[in-house]
């Protein structure tokens, strides 16, 4: 907790992007505080499997599983929420919860509106990549969403499962990041799925924004001053 009373959370889903988010910010912390430092959180693990087989969309499933574990979550001494998992958004966005979410897509919405962007292009699952909640979102903030072609489409969304399941090949590796130097040398390159930060944070040499590091930057932003 910090000197504000504030503290942070952290839902735990997949074991790959979960402890991603964790060494992030305990390595960020470390380098801020120096020592031995490790960044204070509240840990709820919860089984992803009782979760990622609904996603994206299937509400009559997730809204009471998730809403289940946010009031558990509720109950404990924190004041932030960090998930990491993008996709799971769009269904946290249909509950009420006095916790503040550290919500990926108004994260970038942000940053995207300060670097006056009218577009950026998505790269994620593939249902992100023509999915109208994020559509939607960005619209209203006045940034259109493009998607990448079909072909190229399927080739990420393949990849990304390869990397959840640590099995991505180093051909696959090298193809992925023609494709986001492609599309990134015309439009921001919106990364919307965690297992591709974990790639993005070996190589950040793209026109990209990152929303898994968006969220470690804000929980980070805890203890700036501390």
């Amino acid at each position: 907790m910090n000197e504000k009373g504030e503290a942070l959370g952290i839902l735990g889903l997949g074991n790959r992007s979960t402890l991603f988010y964790i060494n992030a910010l305990n390595t960020a912390f470390q380098s801020q505080k120096k020592g031995y430092s490790t960044f204070p959180f509240i840990l709820v693990n919860v089984d992803f499997n009782t979760i990622n087989p609904y996603l994206p969309n299937d509400f009559d499933t997730l809204l009471p599983t998730v809403s289940e574990v946010i009031t558990t979550l509720e109950k404990l001494p924190i004041t932030h929420l960090l998930i990491p998992n993008i996709t799971i958004h769009e269904t946290i966005d249909r509950l009420a919860t006095p916790l503040k979410v550290l919500h990926p897509l108004s994260l970038s919405a942000k940053i995207l509106k300060l670097k006056k962007e009218a577009s950026a292009v998505v790269f994620g699952t593939r249902y992100t990549m023509t999915s109208p909640y994020f559509i939607e979102y960005f619209a209203a903030e006045g940034i259109q969403i493009q998607s990448p072609s079909v072909e190229d489409m399927v080739f990420i969304d393949q990849f990304r499962q390869s990397v959840y399941a640590s099995t991505e090949t180093e051909t696959e590796t090298n193809t992925y990041y023609t494709l986001l130097k492609k599309y990134s040398s015309k439009a921001p390159v919106i990364l919307a799925c965690t297992e591709l930060s974990v790639l993005h944070c070996n190589n950040d040499h793209f026109n990209s924004i990152d929303l898994a590091t968006l969220q470690i930057e804000e929980g980070l932003a805890l203890y700036k001053n501390a």
